[in-house]
């Protein structure tokens, strides 16, 4: 059954609701000292995700999947169990960045699962924080629950192979929602490689928010984006960033735009940039 629900929840909304049955507030803070961060302060009854090791498996070769490649499906399977989440869920995700970066790579594999009940908090921390949420340092430990059961991902996933084959065709969109200057190769400070992907335009993640660092209205996205895509399929659209995490900033506000969801480059820029692929540093024409 499909459940009509926001992507997107307003620090207003939660403040009623995150008490409510079934309700399990995660902290997805990345970067450094993010642990410790959150163990000095995070929303009250929130638990903590490691995006490294817990929504990603880092291999040792970062040309085989880039810097965060997902998980193998069944240790994800184990993973939600841990963190006490069953399909009766109804999952509040953010992060200490206001746009919600590494938030929106959990709610994507949340929704890549089938889990329905899903939503990131609009401004995180910070808007939460505004709104009087109650903050906490107590280490909240969660309860294992049963295998939460699904065999694959059932979003669409771009593979390398792909990316190079289409990049540069007509009635194909690639999206580099890396910011300006690591487009263009001015400056890269994560990946050996500065540039981009050839035929990819640059829409900087950045982009869907106000200057509060707040999404862009339903309305405004959906405009912006419908004029992006033009006549192209959503299955012809492929999104990407440096390594397949803000990336998914970007499909989080094209579904709260109510559009379908393209395509996810996991891979990113760090795996193309390791895989002696063309580079480009010229700005392509949106």
């Amino acid at each position: 059954m499909n459940i009509n629900i926001s992507p997107i929840i307003q620090a207003s909304e939660l403040l009623k609701l995150y008490k409510s049955e079934n309700i399990i507030i995660f902290d997805v803070s990345n970067g450094k000292n993010a642990k410790l961060n959150y163990n000095a302060k995070h929303l009250e009854g929130a638990f903590f995700v490691d995006l490294n090791t817990q929504l990603a498996e880092i291999k040792q070769d970062l040309s085989n999947g880039g810097r965060h490649p997902l998980p193998d499906i069944g240790n994800f399977a184990q993973i939600l169990s841990t963190l006490g989440i069953s399909t009766k869920s109804h999952i509040i995700i953010y992060d200490d960045k206001n746009g919600s970066n590494a938030s929106a790579r959990f709610w994507w594999m949340l929704k890549s699962i089938g889990h329905e009940k899903v939503q990131v908090l609009n401004g995180g921390i910070q808007e939460a924080e505004k709104n009087n949420f109650p903050i906490s340092s107590k280490i909240e430990t969660s309860y294992k629950t049963e295998l939460y059961e699904f065999d694959n991902w059932k979003l669409q996933i771009a593979k390398i192979e792909e990316v190079e084959k289409i990049s540069q065709t007509e009635n194909y969109i690639v999206i580099d929602a890396r910011d300006v200057e690591r487009y263009n190769g001015i400056n890269e400070q994560i990946d050996l490689i500065a540039g981009h992907i050839p035929g990819a335009i640059n829409i900087p993640f950045t982009e869907n928010l106000d200057e509060n660092g707040l999404f862009l209205s339903p309305n405004l996205l959906k405009q912006k984006y419908e004029k992006i895509f033009g006549n192209v399929k959503t299955e012809n659209i492929i999104v990407h960033c440096g390594s397949g995490v803000t990336a998914c900033h970007t499909l989080l506000a094209i579904a709260y735009a109510e559009l379908k969801i393209p395509k996810l480059y996991v891979g990113s820029w760090s795996e193309w940039s390791r895989n002696n692929k063309t580079i480009a540093t010229k700005t392509e024409n949106k």
